[in-house]
């Protein structure tokens, strides 16, 4: 079962938390990896999803770090896991501690950050945001069972640009904000792809825009850029009526990981907290973009599946 882009009446909005879409919702025996999930909106991820009865595995960088923030949370734990290294991504997806997983959230991103390079000379972003996950799922499709979803979470940023195929490392001059909606555009269409290979296992998966949220992600921009872009005032309060709160932003997500509603869907884009539009139907005072042509082109998303595959060296689909 399949349904088109456009909102299914979910009972969820834009001021829904996390908490809230998980109302009624038992996760007792269930396992679920939250890149990203001891900060921002992937902590109050990790939060919701144990409160509800989950076991939370949070990898993690900086370990020491995640292990502090996640001190109060029963039911989380974290492990090493550096998204910009390929070899680490398989050394924990090799340890990962449970044989199976139920829900991938992968939360973890870098934004508008200085030009960085990775591996063998690849753009920061992209590396981290798109291949360091695209890698990471792959290598634990084993462990993924019948009725498991994965949910990337990328951003209505993605209109910003689709995949650089004449320049995807931004050899010809960097633009952060390009190369940042370019790793957005290809979580989605990650996605849709991942979705279209792994229905027929009964694994299903979704993206999302999470919203805008002030969290760590923005570390990368100063207090000025903030109020230049309307987001804060000289004072930094918010100011952007669109603006969520952290448990807010981490509902739109949360939903897609666990929402019955969405049972028997897959390779769709949500918004808070339900199916987005297209764009031409979006709501802007709602903070909605909608999901770009360029970010549902079936074509697009296979090709860059092949791409990352041969990037990455791992691809679960590969025919023996």
């Amino acid at each position: 079962m399949t349904t088109k882009q456009s909102r299914i009446g979910s009972g969820f909005g834009m001021r829904s938390t996390a908490t809230d879409v998980l109302d009624g919702v038992d996760l007792t025996g269930r396992v679920a990896l939250v890149t990203g999930g001891y900060s921002g909106i992937g902590l109050e991820t990790t939060r919701a999803l144990a409160a509800a009865g989950a076991r939370v595995v949070v990898p993690a960088r900086r370990p020491a770090r995640a292990e502090q923030a996640l001190s109060g949370i029963p039911g989380s734990e974290t492990a090493a896991l550096d998204l910009a290294d390929l070899d680490s991504v398989r050394g924990f997806a090799d340890s990962f501690p449970y044989d199976r997983v139920d829900l991938v959230i992968t939360s973890a991103g870098i934004m508008a950050c200085p030009h960085t390079e990775v591996g063998p000379g690849w753009e920061a972003q992209f590396a981290v945001n798109h291949l360091g996950h695209f890698a990471l799922v792959n290598h634990l499709w084993p462990r993924l069972d019948d009725g498991a979803r994965v949910v990337a979470v990328s951003s209505g940023a993605h209109h910003a640009s689709g995949i650089r195929w004449q320049d995807p490392w931004f050899a010809e001059g960097y633009d952060r904000w390009l190369a940042y909606g370019q790793s957005k555009t290809a979580n989605v269409l990650f996605a849709a792809h991942l979705d279209r290979l792994g229905r027929e296992h009964g694994v299903r998966s979704f993206s999302l825009h999470p919203g805008a949220i002030l969290t760590p992600l923005q570390r990368h921009l100063t207090t000025q850029e903030r109020v230049d872009q309307g987001w804060i005032n000289e004072q930094g309060d918010v100011i952007d009526p669109t603006f969520k709160s952290p448990e807010q932003g981490a509902a739109t997500q949360v939903w897609a990981a666990t929402s019955p509603r969405l049972a028997g869907l897959g390779g769709l884009y949500c918004e808070n907290c339900d199916i987005a539009e297209l764009p031409e139907s979006a709501d802007p005072t709602q903070g909605e973009g909608g999901v770009a042509a360029h970010a549902r082109d079936p074509e697009q998303a296979e090709r860059l599946w092949a791409w990352s595959a041969e990037l990455t060296g791992v691809n679960a689909f590969a025919r023996a």
